[in-house]
């Protein structure tokens, strides 16, 4: 392809250039971390200069508030909570999340753990705009789970959890822990090994 068209190819798609950005940043941010991650590693892994990446985001916190905003909650949006919310209950929702993770990171052969946990950990004390738009995500996070578990109870499911809130919050943090373990011993069964213990503990029928 001539040179003057493959400028026009990459010019004409300016979203696609985005979103390639994002690609990668979202990727280097999980394996690396964000501080570890500089503009010029994210140019050449996009294959864009400085200013076609400063036109999309004018400073690298831009870059990671989008990585938050846009693809750490659309995956807990796809991993957690749109499971969940269709599933018979919050519990077996619950389950099964879990044993689909283990399976996939079995399958995969490494774990480098939660993308908003390993965001969290970094950067929830180094600026309020980070930890404000992370935690957005971990209360939807749990309203979602604690509206399942609220539905189940007000619907008679004897599955349901007394506390919804309360159960939604321990489920949150059960996974987040068994995933920081699993990434340490590099070992999905330990979030199986968690999922089992917290859903043996039956909740008490509502009054």
């Amino acid at each position: 392809m001539p040179e003057e068209a493959r400028r026009r190819t990459r010019t004409n798609d300016p979203e696609g250039l985005r979103q390639k950005i994002l690609d990668v940043a979202e990727a280097a941010f999980q394996e690396k971390g964000y501080h570890a991650t500089s503009l010029g590693d994210l140019m050449r892994a996009a294959g864009v200069t400085g200013g076609a990446l400063h036109h999309h985001f004018p400073t690298k916190k831009a870059i990671g508030l989008a990585v938050i905003s846009e693809r750490v909650a659309a995956a807990v949006e796809e991993t957690w909570i749109r499971p969940v919310s269709t599933a018979s209950s919050a519990r077996d929702g619950v389950r099964n999340v879990f044993a689909m993770i283990a399976d996939e990171l079995d399958a995969q052969g490494f774990v480098r753990g939660c993308p908003l946990n390993n965001l969290a950990h970094e950067l929830s004390l180094a600026d309020s705009d980070f930890r404000a738009a992370l935690e957005r995500i971990f209360a939807r996070w749990r309203d979602s789970i604690a509206d399942k578990a609220r539905s189940d109870r007000d619907g008679g499911n004897s599955d349901g959890a007394t506390d919804p809130d309360g159960f939604a919050a321990l489920t949150v943090a059960i996974y987040s822990g068994a995933m920081s373990m699993a990434k340490t011993a590099q070992d999905a069964s330990m979030l199986r090994v968690c999922a089992e213990g917290f859903l043996e503990v039956r909740p008490r029928s509502p009054t």
